[in-house]
């Protein structure tokens, strides 16, 4: 049975997926109505992991195209500073770069579309795990790990949509009734509410663990970083020190470096799965689900001349070189093959890649696109070094600039100076700093250290700022308000500029929605 929900294909019962011990698949089978699913632990078990891969996580982690990158992507591409070199055809990746989506919002209408449905499709699981799993006889604790689960993921998905339009229907209660079927957007604040109620049931809820350690499902540190982050985006900083400093506390790490070539702590983290520093990650696996496209983002279109193992190579989110002057000369990661490369010489047959434009290093899986074309490294969503700058930049709002909050920007900093620049002296020098001069230090760090997992865009919508890098000055980057700057392409933001459209598609079927000021 199947009900069609604000334009979205909302299943009424939830979904069976087959699974495997070690890896968590997700292919649906079937869908029957929820109440008669939920019978059995395994039944329950194999809906909350349907999750793992549905809706917001998969805007992140899905590479399934070869021309445009996950959705999550594109909002960095506002900023100006990443650009897809197929954006001719990707007129979504065009359009947000020229800041001119107002005027086309039939284009990307099927990007809107594949956010809102995907994400409410999860939210309608999670909604009847919540419901139905409680009624199910298994052990106590069994009930209140899937419960969590099944929350953490409403949340994650629920933050996703506001981040995206603003404000959006909120529903709780899993689709099973010809009812209620056009519901009017609710306030971001209210939204907010239930994301914030969610994830403090999760981490209190979860394993205190590390996400390898629990077989790679959500843990309590998984959800503290999620719910630390919620609060970030509001400017709640106490709350976002507080659930932040749960993560920093626990056995997570940073990577550390083995030297500043291939065994320095970005390539770990490019090539190494299961490491301390991952506390939430999407897994590959080259037998059941593998990373699609991803290893091809590495290089431009020319490496179809290196390579064999894909037919098809594009730079679909790469730094312009106003971008990659964010770092200083002593920064680690503008190194080559660290973040980024510009020349690669294939071992076997002696090839040469080379371009101009800066590939995406980070990218790189080296068995698949040598190999036979099947990508195995996982995608991360949160890694300790994020939580390590919530933290710092939390704190200091909340408190003030103390040696912890410093100690914990010294931490990332110190780890990508190739000097050997210690935290402690990196720890000394930041302390003396206003509170304002050390917030936009956390700025800039976050820009340097996560310019690849799509987070640019969020900071400047929580921040209101823009930051302009220098085209001049390694290393320099001021702030201005966001609206009325100019990107990095040159073009000024506007109000409308913040969201993205309700896709005209759902306002067609969903009389009761209202498209986002700006937008035709």
């Amino acid at each position: 049975m199947k009900i069609y929900i604000t334009g979205l294909l909302l299943i009424a019962g939830l979904l069976s997926f087959t699974s495997c011990s070690d890896f968590l698949d997700e292919e649906p089978k079937y869908s029957i109505p929820s109440q008669e699913y939920y019978k059995t632990e395994t039944q329950a078990r194999a809906n909350v992991n349907a999750l793992y891969r549905r809706g917001a996580p998969q805007r992140y982690s899905d590479a399934a195209s070869a021309y445009v990158g996950p959705n999550a992507s594109i909002p960095t591409m506002l900023t100006g500073y990443f650009t897809n070199s197929y954006e001719g055809q990707e007129l979504v990746c065009l359009y947000a770069k020229e800041l001119t989506r107002q005027q086309h919002t039939s284009v990307i209408s099927p990007t809107m579309n594949s956010i809102w449905d995907s994400c409410y499709a999860a939210i309608n699981t999670a909604n009847g795990a919540i419901k139905y799993i409680p009624g199910i006889k298994m052990e106590a604790a069994n009930v209140d790990k899937l419960v969590a689960e099944a929350k953490f993921f409403r949340a994650y998905n629920y933050f996703y949509l506001i981040k995206t339009f603003g404000d959006v229907p909120l529903v709780v209660e899993p689709y099973e009734k010809l009812e209620n079927l056009y519901p009017e957007r609710n306030t971001t604040a209210s939204v907010y509410a239930v994301i914030e109620a969610d994830l403090k049931e999760a981490v209190e809820k979860l394993p205190a663990t590390t996400f390898l350690a629990n077989a790679r499902r959500i843990t309590k540190y998984a959800a503290a970083m999620a719910l630390a982050n919620v609060y970030l985006q509001q400017n709640k900083f106490a709350e976002a020190a507080t659930y932040a400093k749960i993560v920093t506390s626990s056995a997570h790490k940073l990577t550390p470096n083995g030297d500043y070539g291939t065994n320095s702590a970005f390539n770990k983290l490019r090539t190494t799965d299961d490491l301390d520093e991952v506390i939430y990650a999407q897994e590959f696996d080259a037998g059941i689900r593998n990373s699609s496209w991803w290893p091809t983002y590495a290089f431009s279109s020319s490496a179809t001349a290196v390579f064999t193992s894909y037919s098809i190579f594009e730079r679909v989110f790469g730094p312009t070189d106003r971008f990659l002057n964010v770092y200083g000369v002593n920064d680690l990661r503008i190194k080559p093959n660290q973040f980024f490369h510009w020349e690669y010489t294939h071992p076997t047959t002696g090839k040469k890649w080379t371009s101009q434009a800066a590939g995406v290093w980070y990218y790189f899986d080296e068995a698949a696109v040598l190999g036979a074309g099947q990508g195995t490294k996982d995608w991360n969503f949160y890694r300790f070094s994020e939580a390590l700058l919530i933290a710092a930049e939390a704190i200091a709002k909340s408190t003030g600039v103390t040696a912890e909050a410093a100690g914990y920007l010294a931490q990332v900093r110190s780890r990508a100076d190739v000097t050997g620049k210690t935290v402690a002296e990196y720890t000394s020098e930041l302390q003396v700093l206003s509170v304002d001069r050390f917030v936009e230090e956390c700025w800039t760090e976050r820009l340097r250290e996560l310019p690849l997992e799509f987070k640019m865009w969020d900071d400047c919508l929580r921040t209101g700022k823009f930051p302009v890098i220098s085209p001049t000055e390694k290393g320099k980057v001021e702030y201005q308000t966001l609206i009325g700057a100019k990107n990095g392409f040159g073009a000024t933001f506007k109000e409308s500029d913040l969201l993205w459209p309700i896709s005209p598609d759902e306002l067609q079927r969903n009389k009761s929605l209202k498209q986002n000021p700006g937008y035709n």
